[in-house]
């Protein structure tokens, strides 16, 4: 039976998609739920999965390609076999010894593209595909899925670990610049992501409809450093989790922005909305760019239950596994550039949000501290914000309250 492939229904935000990558081709078999075609919107990947055993018939959109909300991409024969099993169906029904081995041959036929490895691992085409682009020998990944399966998550965390070590997962890919003549000068045009293009389209028009300021600030991390280095152990068992700087600032932030309700507002057209909850955004740094999953209702939220959703979402999007409803809303945003090694930076608005507030490094300075130089390990803060809703005062005041609150972690619980 023949059935339509076809692209995932869109949320109202997203207006078209693009065709990633088919995993799987016209003839070749396929079993339920193996991926066969990857979507990329202006925000997440779609992946696309088969519907039952079967056959890629024909593909209607080719990767590159532009598709909208439902839209018809391929068709799919259920029940059908590949190109290499066609034959061996066929087989006289009077040998049925014959045509159960003959069914035990297709079955190892129907895999090879997807699961064999130099060692016989078994992958799934996402992580093939990811081992590919990485260099990564599929045989030196432990697979945590079924039945030893290699998943997506597996290769990446593998390519994480190798990175993090310093060492490289296999030898390394070949470089354009290998084959290059001597005074060569290479170039290499590549189109932009959805994703890509999306955040580019968004800072700029930040920057050109919003009348955005950036006040700064300095706050010691020494009493936060201190409580961390107390309690990490018992928090840890307790909670099976590290206490981190995030929840520090996501708890500060909520509390500052209640007392400055602007900071947590939006505009939209001529309206300003306020907010009666707090969704904080917390940017992401992804191999495809920069995403921002929201933590809801943080207000509601203790430090254990920031700190698990943080590493759920980091986890989520070095998988692309982000969806859309993870980054939708959000009414004020933070930012970490400190663990790149920024000192100090202006962070640019997350419309239709009015306020985005810029963690950096930690470093250690001279200050003068009752009269005496100490050293302390200071952080610059950095709040832009939307001068059309937020005044200078307010955004000042609520950058010290962030500080105070940070300087002096009972001020957190005490809401004082």
């Amino acid at each position: 039976m023949s059935t339509e492939i076809k692209a995932p229904v869109f949320p109202e935000s997203v207006a078209e998609g693009t065709v990633a990558t088919w995993h799987k081709q016209p003839g070749e078999a396929c079993s339920r739920d193996d991926l066969i075609v990857d979507i990329e919107t202006d925000k997440v990947v779609l992946e696309v999965v088969a519907p039952a055993d079967g056959v890629i018939e024909e593909i209607v959109k080719g990767e590159g390609d532009t598709v909208e909300s439902g839209e018809v991409i391929g068709k799919f024969k259920e029940g059908a076999v590949g190109d290499s099993d066609s034959a061996d169906s066929k087989g006289s029904k009077d040998s049925k010894a014959d045509a159960g081995a003959d069914g035990d041959a297709d079955k190892k036929e129907a895999k090879p593209d997807q699961s064999q490895s130099s060692d016989d691992a078994i992958l799934s085409p996402a992580a093939r595909k990811l081992a590919d682009e990485n260099n990564v020998d599929p045989g030196s990944v432990k697979g945590t899925g079924k039945d030893g399966r290699v998943t997506k998550e597996d290769v990446q965390n593998h390519v994480d670990s190798e990175k993090s070590s310093g060492g490289s997962s296999n030898a390394p890919a070949a470089t354009p610049e290998a084959n290059i003549a001597a005074g060569e000068r290479m170039e290499k045009r590549v189109p932009m992501t959805r994703l890509r293009a999306s955040i580019a389209k968004r800072l700029v028009n930040a920057q050109q409809t919003a009348a955005m300021l950036t006040t700064f600030n300095e706050v010691d991390m020494g009493p936060i450093m201190e409580l961390r280095k107390q309690y990490q152990e018992s928090f840890v068992k307790r909670h099976d989790i590290k206490l981190g700087f995030m929840s520090f600032f996501a708890k500060a932030a909520t509390e500052a922005l209640k007392r400055f309700p602007a900071v947590n507002a939006s505009i939209d057209g001529n309206d300003m909305v306020y907010h009666g909850y707090q969704d904080i955004g917390v940017a992401v740094s992804t191999e495809r760019g920069l995403v921002v999953p929201v933590l809801r209702d943080v207000d509601a939220l203790g430090l254990a239950d920031i700190e698990k959703k943080i590493v759920e979402y980091g986890t989520k999007a070095k998988g692309g596994k982000l969806g859309i409803e993870d980054m939708t809303g959000g009414t004020f945003t933070i930012t970490n550039g400190g663990i790149f090694g920024s000192l100090l930076s202006t962070p640019i608005l997350n419309p239709p949000q009015t306020a985005i507030l810029g963690m950096h490094k930690i470093q250690e300075r001279p200050m003068a501290v009752n009269g005496k130089v100490e050293i302390r390990p200071m952080m610059y803060l950095a709040l832009s914000y939307d001068h059309r809703m937020v005044d200078g005062k307010e955004a000042v005041q609520f950058l010290v309250a962030i500080k105070e609150m940070l300087e002096d972690p009972a001020r957190i619980l005490l809401d004082v």
